[in-house]
């Protein structure tokens, strides 16, 4: 039935001059030439395709057959395979690119991961054919194609450890090895018009070569945000032959062959960069995710390295990195934290210690990014990240030098409102210290006039008497074991860090505030443990019981439970409180001296 509606539109369509044929005659072709290949009649089409008589009708309506075609050019196993692929052949050479390139990329969308990177090895040598085939006019074709491409590679899941990306278990090695074979020649097209051109292709006006260019910018910044900023790439130790590595490789070269400046774009932040003409404004021309990723692959895997010239000083390297540092940073993902953490890292080490003045802390990038450090601390729900994340803040606070340290514990002290940080930073401001008073070290920063506006800070309580000492446990025994290290350390003749003209106040607004928040809080949990352990007596074994801590409650647990946590808070409050009879004695005793 379909063979014989097939015949009839095409004997009729072979009577019709030029381009005339109807809907309806568009529509009896196509459902009826699709028909016949789906029930194995392949070879009749093929010798109705291959008809001198009906090139015209062909060159028009041949198109319409890709979808049956390559189904069967896919599954492989039809018997009229050889049919199939001659069809598929002879529709490439006579059909108008325009159409063939709308067939293609139709049959290209694919939801299944394991038939995207067949589809994509069957079909991107005959897209890449068509667009050659397209001159002058192919930019705009060549963009769509490549947003396409892109977006089907983003449906693969990525190698997550040397093992998949060396067997290659989700094909997108592969199928990116042969995207590159795909946009070579593009890529020697552009790079040829731009020596026509000066070298530039930043010309205004936008000719074709322009617009050519513009796109392949574009497929290289997407191709950093994805794939490249989601796997994580192996060095050449770990994985010798690293066919993604060779993609990321490939991808900046391109970037470079197009007329783009490495070092400008992982710089764009700090560098004044002229309006360029044409067709995208700056930051949708460069997106920051992927201006962060080119980053990480400079500066992490040294790729593209040689291309960044030596007059460029750890500092500037370090500040331009800073926002890539902030974005990667500011991502959910572990692997988006991993990146910022060893941009960061990768960035800093190559400062010198104790270099960075304060004026550099005027640079907003400068505080937020030890904020955002700071999340991934105490936020990351990753371990191996969070310890990763405190080596990081610990390395960034050792660049600066003494002014700046200053400041910048003044900064966090004021800012962090978490008392492990601040914990943190009070054990810093005591090495500090502990470096002023060695002989030859002194400084202004860390003793005298100078440490006194630190320390009162340091010397504090949050709510006073009311302050929670369980949540602000890390500062208080942090804060107490300055305080006794100072009082042991300075001797009261000396005073080279003011403690001892200062004492009488720390006394009055950080230790009898404490000590009466101790003996409150003793009590109240005291109190709490006691009507704990007599409702489990009128309890049945097991039952869950509610207690409440100050105006919240505990969340609910059996009575063993409740009181393994009253008893861990006790014990927290015995530990401050030993810390703070040792420095009670300590003031007592100098007192006396």
């Amino acid at each position: 039935m379909a063979l014989e509606q097939l015949s009839d539109v095409v004997q009729k369509c072979q009577a019709l001059p030029g381009d005339g044929y109807s809907s309806e005659d568009h529509d009896v072709f196509t459902t009826a030439g699709r028909t016949c290949i789906e029930e194995g009649n392949s070879p009749q089409v093929l010798s109705i395709v291959l008809d001198e008589k009906n090139q015209n009708l062909i060159r028009s309506l041949g198109w319409n057959l890709l979808p049956p075609l390559i189904q069967v050019l896919l599954e492989k196993e039809d018997k009229n395979l050889p049919q199939c692929l001659a069809i598929f052949n002879h529709l490439m050479e006579t059909c108008r690119p325009k159409e063939l390139l709308i067939g293609l990329l139709e049959q290209l969308e694919h939801d299944d991961p394991d038939g995207i990177a067949d589809r994509l090895h069957l079909l991107l040598s005959p897209l890449q054919k068509v667009l050659l085939s397209l001159g002058s006019r192919k930019a705009s074709s060549l963009g769509m194609t490549l947003s396409s491409v892109l977006d089907q590679l983003a449906k693969l899941p990525v190698p997550g450890t040397k093992e998949q990306e060396e067997d290659d278990v989700f094909s997108l090695c592969r199928c990116c090895a042969e995207l590159m074979e795909f946009v070579r020649p593009f890529v020697l097209e552009a790079r040829q018009s731009g020596r026509t051109q000066g070298g530039s292709c930043k010309t205004p006006g936008g000719d074709n070569e322009d617009e050519l260019q513009t796109e392949l910018l574009k497929f290289c910044m997407k191709t950093l945000t994805q794939p490249l900023l989601e796997v994580q790439l192996r060095d050449p130790d770990t994985l010798p032959l690293s066919p993604l590595r060779a993609f990321a490789s490939e991808i900046l070269d391109i970037v470079s062959a197009i007329g783009e400046s490495l070092p400008a774009l992982v710089f764009l932040p700090l560098l004044k960069r002229k309006q360029v003409p044409g067709f995208l404004e700056e930051e949708v021309r460069y997106p920051k995710s992927s201006l962060a990723s080119l980053a990480h692959l400079v500066f992490v895997h040294h790729l593209a390295a040689d291309t960044f010239p030596s007059v460029f000083s750890p500092v500037f390297c370090l500040r331009g990195n800073l926002e890539h540092v902030s974005l990667l940073l500011s991502r959910t993902e572990d692997l988006g934290l991993q990146k910022g953490l060893e941009l960061y890292e990768k960035s800093l080490v190559c400062v010198d210690n104790n270099s960075l003045p304060a004026d550099l802390l005027e640079i907003k990038t400068f505080l937020t990014v030890p904020q955002d450090l700071i999340k991934v601390m105490t936020l990351c729900p990753t371990d191996v990240l969070r310890t990763k994340g405190l080596k990081v803040f610990q390395l960034s606070i050792d660049k600066f030098d003494t002014e700046a340290k200053y400041r910048f514990f003044q900064y966090l002290l004021r800012t962090s409102n978490h008392s492990g940080v601040e914990g943190y930073v009070i054990k810093n401001i005591k090495n500090q210290i502990d470096s002023a008073l060695q002989p030859g070290k002194e400084n202004a920063w860390f003793q005298g006039t100078h440490l006194m506006p630190l320390l009162r800070r340091v010397f504090s309580l949050p709510d006073g008497p009311e302050t929670d000492l369980l949540q602000y446990m890390d500062r208080v025994l942090e804060s107490l074991n300055l305080l006794r290290y100072l009082v042991i350390r300075d001797k009261v003749t000396e005073n080279q860090t003011g403690i001892w003209t200062e004492l009488y106040k720390i006394e009055d607004t950080f230790m009898k505030p404490l000590r009466v928040g101790l003996n409150m809080s003793r009590a109240h949990y005291e109190r709490e443990l006691q009507e704990t352990r007599e409702g489990k007596k009128k309890a049945k074994d097991g039952s869950v019981l509610s207690v409440s801590v100050g105006d919240e409650k505990l969340p609910r647990m059996t009575a063993d439970s409740q009181i393994q946590a009253l008893h861990s808070a006790l014990h927290t409050f015995d530990v401050i409180e030993s810390v703070l009879v040792r420095v009670e004695e300590l003031t007592e005793a100098k007192d006396g001296v």
